[in-house]
C-alpha cells in the first residue's frame, strides 16, 4: 500500500475549499472558503425560489451558518455561473436570481408558447418609460409627454403588476400618482432604479423612439402617500353625534 499520500503525524489534507496562506515563516494558516453542501444549499435556494431571494432571507434560512460563509457561498456561485453557457446567476430587484441568458430567450418563449400578443405594445413601452423616468408621475403628466389618453395603457400596465399607485398629488383633484414596481425591475434586469440606463439607449434596446417630452428621472417633492391621504379623509369626517 502506498502511504505517501496519506500523512501518518494523524494531520489532514487541506480539503479543496481551503486556501492556504504563507505568512512569510514556517507556520501555515488554513483558511477554509463555503463548503460544498453550503454552496449547492444556497443555490437551490436561489434557484427554487419564485421571485428574487435577498441576502437578508438567505441569512434567516440559513441562520445556523455564519454569515460570512453564505455570503462567500454566493460569490463563489456568481463566478462559477460566469462561465455556464445556458443560465447566468443575476442580481436583481434587491435579490439574487438564476436565470436563462438573454440570447436564448426566444428557445425558451417556444417551451411556454408565448405568442407575441401577450408582449407590451409600442404604446405600452413608451408610458412605462415614462413612469420609470419621471416617477411618480399622474395619468395627466403621462399623456402630456406622449401627447395622447393613456388611461388603457395604465390599466394593461397595472394589470400586469409594472406600475401600481403609490399617492396622490397634493394639487386640486389630487389625481393618483404611479410608480415602477418590483415586477419592473425583475422584468428589466435592474437591481434597483438607479441602475435605469439613458432614455435613448432604452428606447433603441425596445424598440421605440422615446416621447420628445421624455428626459431623466427628476425627484418629486408634492407627493401626499396613500396612507396619509386616508388619514386626512378620516380626520375630515364629522364626528358622530352622542346619543
Amino acid at each position: 500500500m502506498d502511504n505517501s499520500q496519506h500523512p501518518t503525524d494523524g494531520s489532514e489534507l487541506p480539503t479543496p475549499d481551503a486556501q492556504v496562506e504563507d505568512h512569510g515563516n514556517d507556520e501555515v494558516a488554513v483558511k477554509a472558503g463555503p463548503s460544498a453542501e453550503l454552496t449547492a444549499i444556497v443555490e437551490a435556494l436561489i434557484f427554487a425560489s419564485p421571485e428574487p431571494i435577498t441576502p437578508r432571507m438567505l441569512y434567516k434560512l440559513l441562520s445556523e451558518e455564519p454569515k460570512e460563509d453564505v455570503a462567500a457561498a454566493v460569490q463563489h456561485l456568481k463566478t462559477d455561473y460566469e462561465n455556464r453557457p445556458g443560465l447566468q446567476f443575476v442580481e436583481v430587484a434587491g435579490g439574487y436570481q438564476i436565470v436563462t441568458r438573454p440570447e436564448l430567450h426566444e428557445w425558451v418563449r417556444r417551451l411556454f408558447h408565448e405568442r407575441s400578443t401577450q408582449k407590451l405594445t409600442v404604446q405600452g413601452l413608451e408610458t412605462l418609460a415614462v413612469i420609470a423616468y419621471k416617477q411618480p408621475i399622474t395619468a395627466l403628466e403621462i399623456g402630456e409627454i406622449r401627447g395622447v389618453n393613456t388611461s388603457g395603457v395604465l390599466s394593461t400596465l397595472l394589470e400586469r403588476h409594472l406600475i401600481k399607485i403609490v399617492g396622490r398629488k397634493n394639487v386640486v383633484g389630487r389625481p393618483f400618482l404611479y410608480s415602477t414596481t418590483k415586477e419592473f425591475l425583475i422584468r428589466f434586469g435592474l437591481n434597483d432604479l438607479s441602475d435605469l440606463p439613458r432614455v435613448e439607449d432604452m428606447a433603441e434596446a425596445l424598440g421605440f423612439d422615446p416621447p420628445a417630452g421624455l428626459t431623466e428621472r427628476t425627484v418629486r417633492d408634492d407627493v401626499l402617500p396613500l396612507e396619509e391621504d386616508a388619514n386626512q379623509e378620516a380626520a375630515a369626517l364629522p364626528e358622530p353625534s352622542a346619543s
